[in-house]
Formats: structure tokens, sequence, C-alpha cells
């Protein structure tokens, strides 16, 4: 440590004395721990401006006092054995004194699974979570070295909000290419969840009125709701989200927007299909509705082409489409797309100008990088032929666990990271049972509104982020408690 912030008295006593009680106060008040070393006299004296025999004279006054403890030709540091009573006593009299301040939150976010890790499981079944074993990091790691040693200059200054503009052009190119996504504005978020606060925050208010499927993602939830909109549920069948219950809403509770997962259902793992997809679009044509398209893992589609995004036919430029890195990469990368009509891009950078001046501009300039190299794309290729083999042995294994007599079913996605696995016990006992075991699950509960009382009857089961052999071993626990439960 070399540097220590002092409270240094005024009074008219000897400075090397009031330097010796500041260095005691903030040994009491815990800014510095028991043992821990202290600034040397030379450091101490250079920071304070003094003679360093001025602060050998204060240290010494601390070790005789038995405050701080001088090792020899080494270092000073707070005394393991430290004037106890004394300390204590001057705290009961300084706590007796002061009332704890009392906070008044005006937001209740609740809290979920959402925001906590689950990495500390021994098997992780994750729904969303890639396999960060697979990432090359050597690779990215050299795109990071050369943005450190050859930055674009401005952007290391305030502005350029909406993003590295090479990321951008970027982006661009590959939302045209590989997702047919045109004639849209771009901005980098930080991950999908920014992108979804933007949005509700400027274009929602409160009491506006936002079409949501039954099952849905919970953080897009919270976001609508903390704008101040309430939430209107469209049920969902074997094909997806009811067009003629929409419909319905739309017509009797004056909508403003409708949310969708539509490629792969989050959580159902549904795709939407074209003639569903385009009578939405109509509706929302037909009764002024703009619709929020997140399309969070595009990529990894196996059985067809991936149909494409709501985005990429937009005549009327009333689709807002946002996408994530973090399936491609990993969670940590906070990388996001936000691809939005081109009225609404200035007003979303300003107001994101409120909440963050400045975007990581290096570590952006390092995916641009990458993405210009073709290693972006060389990655994905090689996680979609491993994802796609975990997705055929998820499916081989569930068939096994079938035979085996623990009924547990699913509708075969077209793609994803996950299965909607259903089951004949309650889910919610199963995941808390399987957490004392290091199994992470997410069940059927964590998807639907407070307001659903149902029991829990499915799990959304992650096939991607772990190896093949990890998984089974991990399965073959679930299907030994799914069959235990099942007796109950």
């Amino acid at each position: 440590m070399k540097h220590l912030n002092l409270n240094i008295s005024t009074a008219s006593k000897p400075y090397y004395l009031r330097l010796a009680q500041a260095l005691e106060q903030s040994i009491k008040s815990g800014q510095v721990k028991i043992g821990e070393k202290l600034p040397s006299a030379r450091s101490l004296a250079e920071q304070l401006q003094v003679n360093r025999h001025t602060v050998m004279r204060s240290y010494s006054e601390l070790v005789a006092q038995g405050w701080v403890e001088n090792l020899q030709r080494s270092h000073y540091r707070v005394s393991h054995a430290l004037p106890i009573e004394r300390s204590r006593k001057i705290r009961k009299d300084q706590s007796g004194t002061l009332k704890s301040f009392q906070w008044s939150l005006q937001k209740q976010p609740t809290e979920t699974n959402f925001t906590k890790s689950s990495a500390h499981f021994q098997y992780n079944f994750s729904g969303g979570k890639p396999d960060t074993d697979l990432f090359p990091f050597d690779e990215y790691r050299s795109h990071i070295n050369d943005a450190l040693k050859n930055p674009r200059t401005e952007s290391l200054n305030y502005g350029e909000n909406q993003g590295d503009p090479n990321l951008i052009e970027q982006g661009l190119t590959y939302l045209r290419r590989r997702r047919s996504v045109q004639h849209k504005e771009l901005i980098i978020t930080n991950g999908s969840q920014e992108a979804l606060f933007l949005i509700s925050q400027m274009l929602l208010s409160p009491g506006d009125k936002v079409a949501v499927e039954t099952l849905g993602y919970p953080p897009a939830r919270q976001a609508f709701q903390a704008a101040g909109a309430s939430l209107v549920e469209v049920i969902q069948d074997q094909a997806g989200i009811s067009t003629k219950h929409l419909r319905h809403l739309a017509r009797n509770q004056q909508l403003k927007c409708i949310y969708l997962t539509p490629l792969h259902q989050y959580p159902t793992t549904v795709t939407l299909s074209a003639s569903r997809r385009a009578e939405i679009y109509q509706l929302a044509l037909d009764y002024n509705l703009f619709i929020i398209e997140d399309d969070y893992d595009h990529e990894f589609h196996y059985r067809c082409q991936p149909i494409s995004p709501m985005a990429a036919a937009d005549p009327a430029n009333l689709v807002i489409y946002l996408t994530s890195f973090s399936k491609i990469m990993f969670p940590a990368a906070r990388a996001g797309m936000l691809a939005v009509p081109a009225a609404l891009l200035q007003p979303l950078v300003n107001f994101r100008t409120t909440i963050n001046h400045k975007p990581p501009m290096l570590l952006q300039d390092a995916l641009a990088r990458w993405m210009a190299s073709g290693g972006f794309e060389r990655h994905i290729r090689r996680c979609t032929k491993a994802y796609q083999q975990r997705y055929k042995n998820a499916l081989q294994q569930l068939r096994r666990a079938n035979q085996l007599g623990a009924q547990m079913h699913c509708q075969t996605p077209d793609g994803g990271m996950a299965l909607w696995v259903q089951t004949r016990v309650n889910c919610e006992l199963l995941a808390t049972q399987l957490a004392q075991q290091s199994i992470y699950i997410q069940h059927q509960g964590e998807f639907s509104s407070a307001t659903n009382s149902a029991v829990s009857r499915h799990i959304r089961l992650g096939f991607a982020g772990q190896s093949i052999e990890t998984f089974n071993l991990g399965f073959n626990k679930i299907i030994d408690l799914v069959l235990r439960l099942q007796q109950q």
C-alpha cells in the first residue's frame, strides 16, 4: 500500500502526534485491517510532503502504543494484537450517537435466477449457456492486443455512443448476409438487456400495454415493467403464440407493442411459422403496433435453414430487432446489436448517453477486427457443429429416459440450445432437490408471471454448455430423481 487517505487534525500539538492520531483512527475505522502493510515512511512522507523522520516518529509512537508492528528492514504493519478494549469503547461510543440512514426504494425489481450465477454447479443445464471451452481465446487475444497497440485515438474520448464504427460496419454486413436484415440503423449495446431497457424507456409510457407470450423471458418483462408498462399475456399452443388470441387482445386492450422470440420461442423452443409471422405483422399494421423481435440464438438451427427474421421483411418499418453475441461468444463479452428504423437512431443514442457516456470501444474494436478476419464465422461453424451433435445426443438421452420409465417428453425443436421437457413431477421441487446435488436446471415457474400459479411440469434442459460426457453424467442423476419423485 503506497497511499492512505488520512484526516490530520489542525490542533496545536506537534505534527508527528497529529499524524499518529490520524493513523490510529484509520486502524480503528477499519480503513486498514489487522496485519495489513502500511505505507513506508518514505512514501508516506512524499504523500504528505513532510520529512521522513517525522513519519518515523509517528510510527514509533504507534509501535509503543501497540497499534503498529515494525518488521525490521521490511515494513510497518497493523498489529495483530491491537489495544482491543480501548478500540471497542471508542466504536461503541460512536455507534451510540449515529443512526443508520433509511433508504426508500422507488422501484422493486424482482429477484430471479437470471440475476444469479449458475457457474458453480458441477452440472449446468442452463438453457442459454454456451460452452466457453470452445471459444478460441488465444486467437481473440491477438485482436485485443492489436486494438491496444493501434487504437483509434478518437475512440478513446467521449462520443461515438452508437458504438465502434468498425463494429457497426461488420455488424450490418453480418446481419445483411446471414440474417437478411437490411434498411436498419445499428446500435452496439451492452448485451440485449441494455437494448430492451433503452427501447422500453424511450417508447413506453406508464400504463401502456405490451403483449407478451404467457411463458417468456423474465428480464424482458422486467424492462417493460420498469418503464411503467402493463403486460398482457397471449396464450401459446403447440405452434407458438396464438394469433387468434393476439387479435382479440389487440381489438380490446389497446396494445402498444408486441414482444416476440419467434425463431426459438423462449423458453418453449417452438419456431413460429412463416404464416403466423405474416399474420402477426399484418395485425400490427392494422392496430398501429410495433414489434420487438428478440433473435437471441439465430445461428444454432439444425434441422433446416432458419426462417429469416421478421425484421428482414419490414416494409412499414415497425420492427425493432435485437440480438446478442452472448450465445456465440460468452455472456461476459457484453455485446449486442440493436437494429432500429432510422427515425429511432438518434433519440436512442441520445438517451443512452444519460446512462452511459461511452461504450467499451477497445473491446468493440477487438471484436470488429475478429469479425473482419473471418475468425468470428469460423467459430460459429465450429460451435454449430458441436451443438448439433449435443442436440442429437440430448434427444437420444431423452428417449433412453422414457425407456427407463421417467416419462420425459419434448416437442423436437428445429434448433436452439435447449429442450422444453414435459414431466409428470413437480419441476420446482425437482430443481430444488437437484441443486442439492450441484445440478442446475430451469423450471417452468421461472418463466411464468407471478399470477400464474400452475404446478411446474416442464424444465428447460440446456444441452449446449457442456460436453456430451458431462451432460450424460448429469442427466443420469436427473433421471434417477425423476423416477423417485414419480413414485411419491
